[in-house]
C-alpha cells in the first residue's frame, strides 16, 4: 500500500510509469534501507538496465560493465538464449508448473543429468562412489547447505560436531549461519546456532586428522569446507589440502560436504573444484549458476548409503522437503543452464580467460602496491585486496577503516564503469565475477577499466582525495550512523 492507500498495479512498472524516484522512495521505506541508502550515496543503487547480458545502463543513463552478481550470473544479466526458453516453457498450456506430489520429467532430467556429470568428474580420478547417488533440490545455496546438513546427521546419529574452517561462508540461515564464523554476521543469533562446530584453519590438513583422532570419528557429524573461498576474497587452499582432508575423512569414515555454491560447475575452471584437487566428497551442494541467473536453484548431490537414512523409507520420506523445491521452471531453467554450460564447455573457458584475467590484475598489483595489497583468482573469480586507508591500532577503528577502504574502491570502480561485488568476510577485498560467457572484446575492456583506476589511484589514500570531503562525510554517515 502506498501512502495514499492505493496498491500498485503491474502495468505500472510494465509501462514504465512506476518511476525511479519513487522506488527510491518504497525501497528505503519498507525494505533494507539502511543498505537502499548506503548505495544511494556510493552511486551504484540503480535501477538498472540490462543493456546486453553484460552490460548495464543506471537511472542516470551510466552504462558500467556488469562483473557483479556473486558468481550467480553464468550468462549474464537476463541471457536472450535462457529468455528465449523460459518463454517457450510458459507457452506451453499443458505444463504442470508445480509437480511436487507427482514425478516431474524436468526434474527427473536434472537429477540424472546432475549426477551423470559428478559421477563422470570423480571416474575420471578413479572413484566409481557416485553413480547411484541422489538429487535434493531446493531454492538458495543456503537451503542447500541446510539440506546437507541434515543428511548427513541422519546418516552419523552419534555425531555431535561438524568441523568448518576459518573465514569460511555458508550462508545466513540458522544452519548455515553456525557453520559461518564470522562474528558480525552470527551476532545475536548465537545462542540458538546449531549444530556444535569446531572450526579449524583453512590450509592445515594436519589439524583435521588431530581433531579427528581427538574428538573421535564417531563424535563427528561431517567435515564442510568450500575448495576456495569465496566471500573471504577467493582464497586458495594450499596444494594438496583438499586432497589430504579428503585422505584422512575417508580413512576414518568422516563424512565430507563440498560447499560448491560458487566455484561449482565451471567458475573456478572445473566443473566441481573439490574434485579437481583430489578430493571427492559425500555430500556436495551447488546453486547459483544452477539458476541461470533467472530463478534461485539449490540442489544437494549425496551419496545413496548417505541419503537413505533421511528420506530412504516411508518412515523417513517425509523428514525433509521444501515447498517450491523442484518446481517446473526451476528444473526447467537448470536442466537448460546446465546444457548451456556443457555445450560451451564453460570451464575450459573460465580457464583460459581466468588466466588472462589474472596476469593482468597481478601486473596492475606489481605497479601499485600502495593500493593493492594482493590479488587472486582462480577462473571467472577474481579478488583484489586493497590496502587501508590509513592504520588504525584499535580493532574496531581498523574495521571501520577497512569498510571504508572497501565502499571507496566500489565507488572509484563504478565511476570507471565497472560495477564490483563486496565480500562479506574480508572488508577491504572486492571481488569480479564476470558472466562466464563474457565476449572476450567486453571482457578485455572490463580489465582496462581495472587497469584505468589503479593508474589514477596509485595508493589508497588517493581513494580519500579523489573522492572529496562531503562526499566521503555523506559515506560515512549513510555507512555507519543509526537512522
Amino acid at each position: 500500500m502506498t501512502k495514499s492507500g492505493t496498491f500498485i498495479r503491474t502495468d505500472e512498472l510494465l509501462d514504465g510509469t512506476f518511476g525511479t524516484a519513487r522506488a527510491h522512495a518504497l525501497e528505503q521505506q519498507y525494505g533494507n534501507g539502511k543498505l537502499m541508502r548506503l548505495l544511494q550515496v556510493v552511486g551504484a543503487g540503480g535501477p538498472f538496465r540490462a543493456v546486453t547480458p553484460w552490460e548495464l545502463d543506471d537511472d542516470q543513463g551510466k552504462r558500467v560493465i556488469n562483473a557483479s552478481g556473486y558468481a550467480a550470473l553464468p550468462f549474464g544479466d537476463n541471457p536472450p538464449e535462457l529468455n528465449a526458453f523460459v518463454r517457450r516453457v510458459l507457452e506451453d498450456p499443458q505444463q504442470m508448473m508445480f509437480a511436487q506430489q507427482s514425478v516431474s520429467e524436468w526434474r527427473a532430467a536434472l537429477e540424472a543429468n546432475l549426477v551423470n556429470l559428478l559421477d563422470r568428474e570423480c571416474q575420471a580420478g578413479g572413484d566409481t562412489t557416485h553413480h547411484d547417488s541422489r538429487v535434493f533440490f531446493s531454492n538458495s545455496g543456503a537451503e542447500a547447505i541446510e539440506a546437507a546438513i541434515k543428511f548427513a546427521q541422519a546418516a552419523r546419529p552419534r555425531g555431535r560436531y561438524v568441523v568448518n574452517f576459518t573465514r569460511a561462508y555458508h550462508g545466513k540461515t540458522l544452519g548455515a549461519l553456525a557453520l559461518t564464523p564470522n562474528p558480525s554476521l552470527q551476532g545475536p543469533f548465537r545462542n540458538i546456532l546449531s549444530p556444535n562446530v569446531i572450526t579449524l584453519p583453512f590450509g592445515d590438513a594436519d589439524a583435521v586428522e588431530r581433531t579427528v583422532k581427538r574428538i573421535g570419528p564417531d563424535k563427528i557429524i561431517a567435515v564442510i569446507l568450500e575448495p576456495i573461498l569465496g566471500e573471504a576474497g577467493v582464497r586458495l587452499p594450499p596444494p594438496g589440502f583438499l586432497k589430504r582432508v579428503g585422505e584422512v575423512c575417508r580413512a576414518h569414515d568422516v563424512l565430507v560436504i563440498a560447499d560448491e555454491i560458487q566455484t561449482g560447475l565451471g567458475r573456478s575452471g572445473h566443473w566441481f573444484e573439490s574434485v579437481a584437487q583430489g578430493l571427492v566428497p559425500d555430500i556436495l551442494t551447488l546453486a547459483k549458476p544452477l539458476g541461470g541467473g533467472m530463478v534461485p536453484v539449490g540442489a544437494t548431490i549425496v551419496r545413496h548409503a548417505i541419503y537413505k537414512p533421511l528420506l530412504g523409507s516411508l518412515e523417513t520420506v517425509k523428514r525433509h522437503s521444501n515447498t517450491f523445491g523442484g518446481n517446473t521452471l526451476a528444473m526447467a531453467v537448470g536442466l537448460k543452464s546446465l546444457e548451456m554450460l556443457m555445450d560451451a564447455d564453460m570451464p575450459a573457458r573460465s580457464r583460459r580467460l581466468g588466466a588472462a584475467g589474472l596476469q593482468r590484475l597481478k601486473a596492475a598489483q606489481a605497479r601499485h602496491p600502495e593500493l593493492l595489497e594482493d590479488v587472486r583468482g582462480a577462473g571467472m573469480l577474481f579478488a583484489m585486496n586493497f590496502r587501508p586507508l590509513l592504520a588504525l591500532p584499535f580493532k574496531l577503528q581498523a574495521d571501520l577503516i577497512s569498510e571504508a577502504t572497501g565502499m571507496l574502491a566500489l565507488v572509484a570502480f563504478y565511476r570507471s564503469g565497472v560495477l564490483m561485488n563486496f565480500s562479506l568476510n574480508a572488508a577491504r577485498t572486492m571481488r569480479l565475477t564476470p558472466a562466464m560467457n563474457m565476449p572476450e572484446e567486453t571482457f578485455g575492456e572490463l580489465f582496462t577499466r581495472v587497469e584505468r583506476v589503479t593508474d589514477a589511484y596509485p595508493s589508497s589514500f588517493k581513494l580519500v582525495q579523489r573522492y572529496g570531503t562531503p562526499q566521503m562525510l555523506g559515506l560515512l554517515k549513510a555507512a555507519f550512523l543509526e537512522d
